[in-house]
């Protein structure tokens, strides 16, 4: 959508408060400085009742009009001039044009992901957009990142497969996270809301060209391989290295482009507006850390300490799809395997951890299946995301067989599996690198898992399926490294720099 619709919750739009303006005047100063350049993109600010993205060698100011978007003014090279959805794909383009500057760049639907993060009474004062070389060695950074809405960080994979699922296999279209909800909404067969749409706030929109109506599924099951860069998954299938992603393809069909998330491109937010159909700006999870000036508080979500609770900030009347399904078919069953955007679902992983009831958890990921050994051995968060997505395996074929813990249970109309591995590899690794793949491959396998208790449950040719990522993942230039906080220290300003971006001012 480009005009901001009305929401649960609305409130004014985020501003910087003329208190703080001096600050924010020196810190635009400070960052678009031609020593930070290697590490600044560019930044984003709402002043005066417009947008604006400056970079060190141009700037664009722009406004919401009731038909989309208009520029104001423009200096320089805009920055946000090429917003094309098909830049550096397939993997070969990727590979051809490694970390590119941002003259080069692509950044999709960037007006729509400027506006509807400013949108959020807690966004930040500057939004600091880091370059697509930079590696934040400095913050405990990874050959692999994210974050930035320049296309390789912003592209997903998706995949829509199954009954009521058009079978037209690798398709050069793109799309968005946030249509993945009304999608699923659609494919059910849900209870459209007054105004037409499946959940309260939405942005996203139905993929039509994705669905064939002649039939409608029972049952959908989503997948969510966290942080996977979509190129780097569709070349492994090509090859075939990953046949149960394969078999999904095969089944319906690819988006080749990929769906592009939301600003900014990172976990918690971006999982929350695949299952609400909006934009994090419009949901409340602004980010995996914010701090919230009305309540002078640090908000942080994307943590082990935080998970089970993260949605409590989520804005008020915002609708996931398990609520659209359960207010369709009061008495419908849906599940939500390892994932912490989980309102609505009556089995959730995270309410064992919410009543104290932490399900068994392996000691060692070593002779669990689908487990690359050799990154078990070397690599901690290999070796704890495996034990974490083998658990979710775990709980979804029991669920799925229709007992788990010593408790029975329908099979879910909807369920969602949440995936981690892949983040994991391809942070500490790059998208590139063999661990990279090692996880995608173990992922594959634990997918076919779920895949065959369907089967065996009868009821997999009455599915459609989901197959996500929250974001995507580029490699880094481990020679380009900095921290723009400490220029700004240095310039003697106040402020609070949260998720490594998200700057405020007046606060410490």
């Amino acid at each position: 959508m480009t005009t901001a619709p009305a929401r649960p919750g609305h409130q004014p739009p985020h501003q910087i408060a003329d208190a703080h303006r001096a600050d924010a005047e020196t810190a635009l100063e400070v960052l678009l400085d031609s020593a930070l350049e290697p590490i600044v993109d560019m930044v984003l600010t709402r002043r005066d009742g417009r947008y604006e993205a400056l970079a060190h060698d141009g700037r664009v100011a722009f406004r919401r009009t009731d038909r989309g978007f208009e520029v104001l003014e423009s200096e320089g090279h805009d920055p946000l001039a090429d917003q094309a959805t098909d830049k550096f794909s397939p993997l070969q383009a990727e590979l051809d044009h490694k970390h590119p500057h941002r003259r080069a760049n692509a950044y999709p639907h960037a007006y729509e992901q400027v506006a509807q993060l400013f949108d959020a009474p807690a966004a930040p004062d500057l939004c600091v957009i880091h370059s697509a070389a930079h590696n934040w060695a400095d913050q405990g950074g990874h050959l692999g990142e994210h974050g930035s809405i320049g296309i390789v960080q912003a592209r997903a994979p998706m995949v829509l497969a199954g009954k009521g699922v058009q079978r037209l296999g690798v398709v050069p279209k793109s799309a968005r996270l946030v249509d993945v909800a009304p999608t699923i909404a659609e494919l059910l067969g849900c209870a459209p809301r007054a105004d037409g749409t499946y959940l309260a706030g939405q942005d996203g929109r139905v993929l039509n060209e994705a669905i064939d109506r002649s039939e409608r599924p029972g049952h959908v099951v989503g997948f969510l391989f966290d942080g996977t860069n979509a190129n780097v998954m569709y070349d492994m299938v090509a090859r075939g290295e990953l046949p149960n992603v394969a078999r999904l393809i095969d089944m319906g069909i690819a988006f080749g482009h990929g769906a592009m998330s939301s600003l900014p491109t990172v976990t918690l937010a971006n999982h929350t507006s695949i299952l609400t159909g909006t934009h994090p700006g419009h949901h409340g999870i602004l980010h995996n850390a914010w701090y919230d000036r009305a309540r002078g508080e640090q908000v942080i979500t994307n943590s082990s300490a935080t998970w089970p609770w993260c949605m409590q900030h989520l804005a008020p009347g915002v609708e996931t799809v398990h609520d659209a399904v359960r207010r369709t078919w009061p008495d419908a069953f849906t599940a939500s395997v390892n994932e912490p955007c989980d309102s609505g679902a009556g089995y959730s992983t995270f309410d064992f951890f919410r009543r104290g009831d932490v399900p068994p958890i392996p000691r060692s990921p070593e002779g669990l299946p689908h487990t690359t050994e050799r990154f078990v051995r070397p690599s901690k968060d290999y070796s704890w995301s495996s034990v974490v997505d083998h658990m979710g395996v775990d709980q979804a074929v029991g669920i799925l067989s229709g007992r788990y813990r010593d408790e029975s249970y329908p099979l879910p109309r909807f369920m969602w599996c949440n995936f981690t591995l892949t983040d994991s590899a391809m942070h500490e690794g790059g998208p590139h690198s063999e661990i990279a793949a090692a996880s995608l491959r173990d992922s594959d396998g634990r997918l076919g898992e779920i895949l065959a208790a369907l089967e065996r449950a009868g009821v997999v040719d009455d599915c459609a399926f989901v197959l996500v990522a929250d974001h995507g993942m580029e490699e880094t230039d481990p020679s380009c490294t900095g921290d723009w906080d400490v220029a700004l220290r240095d310039a003697g300003i106040k402020f609070r720099d949260e998720g490594y971006g998200f700057l405020y001012f007046g606060v410490s």
